[in-house]
């Protein structure tokens, strides 16, 4: 449709103009400007790009304002309801002793129809700050508990070559027992364990699982490369382990809720206290806030500092009175 339009309109302005007045350049100025530029561009070059300084400008004032938001004055929430049907989010979460909050897991417990031989868990929030931009990296530990609350036997794996240390691994309860040939199975996640141990002649040998075990390599600082094959099986058949997660938060279970109240208490302050000794004391109290659980309950928030060591605590009370008296001078 449009070629035939095109070409009448040429006749007609060939047929009111002749050719011989019109020089060549004119006519294609006065008739393909008419057509052919609308439909080609006048221009053969890139338009020009917009310069963002609205979106810079929007971007600031959105931060600026969410900025102002933030510094804007919040009034703290009660802490105790007056009465005794409240909404939960309009109160601060109640922070209990640790006597009364085990009492209280151990009445959910028939409420909720579970079993009484469920495992407690703590979670521990730490503060892994050191200096102004040093922190404490993750971390795992191993140690006894002075009430042990489960049989599980974790799953260890040696490395040795002596046939008569291999016989003496197995007889002391090792799952495991083998030298190189176990490198390419442990990279192939055909084998896993719970601990690794070596001794000192096959340190060098399975270097190439350094960076695959990561935490769990062996390593003289944690016991797990020794000669002393028995009575490190023995250590790790019984101990109890926990590890950072999350950057500053232990996830770690410490008893069985039918425990006796004494008995959880200790295991607890064995827990908190090998805790406190990787960070020196010196840079302010280490665990922040803890809460307690059973493996079918909420999770209760929990005094710490009857657990903590003493310089600790004294640090700690001085933030506490310190929040109080800014408290009290707000409400003024």
């Amino acid at each position: 449709m449009a070629a035939p339009a095109v070409r009448c309109c040429f006749q007609r302005v060939f047929a009111q103009s002749p050719s011989h007045i019109f020089s060549r350049t004119l006519q294609h100025s006065a008739v393909l400007p008419c057509f052919t530029n609308l439909l080609v561009p006048s221009r053969n070059y890139a338009a020009k790009s917009k310069k963002k300084y609205k979106r810079v400008s929007q971007e600031k004032t959105q931060a600026s304002e969410a900025k102002n938001k933030d510094d804007r004055y919040k009034l703290p929430l009660p802490r105790e309801p007056k009465d005794d049907v409240y909404l939960t989010w309009c109160y601060q979460r109640p922070v209990y002793d640790t006597e009364v909050a085990l009492e209280l897991l151990k009445k959910f417990q028939p409420l909720d129809f579970t079993s009484p031989t469920q495992e407690l868990y703590a979670d521990i929030t730490l503060d892994m700050a050191l200096d102004k931009k040093k922190t404490l990296g993750p971390f795992i530990s191993t140690f006894l508990l002075p009430y042990r609350y489960t049989d599980v036997i974790p799953k260890i794996l040696v490395f040795t070559e002596d046939p008569e240390e291999a016989i003496l691994a197995t007889e002391n309860g090792a799952a495991i027992v083998g030298g190189v040939e176990l490198i390419k199975p442990i990279l192939n996640e055909e084998i896993e364990a719970d601990f690794y141990i070596t001794v000192p002649e096959m340190s060098t040998k399975i270097n190439p699982l350094r960076n695959f075990l990561k935490q769990k390599y062996p390593a003289t600082r944690n016991g797990t490369i020794t000669y002393n094959i028995a009575e490190t099986l023995n250590f790790f058949k019984i101990c109890h382990e926990y590890s950072v997660t999350d950057d500053n938060l232990i996830q770690t279970p410490f008893a069985m809720l039918d425990m006796p109240n004494d008995q959880i208490l200790a295991n607890l302050d064995t827990i908190i206290k090998d805790i406190c000794k990787r960070k020196p004391l010196k840079y302010g109290p280490f665990v922040t806030s803890m809460s307690i659980r059973s493996s079918t309950s909420e999770a209760l928030d929990v005094k710490v500092e009857q657990f903590l060591p003493k310089e600790a605590l004294g640090e700690k009370l001085e933030e506490a009175e310190s929040i109080s008296e800014e408290e009290k001078q707000e409400s003024r």
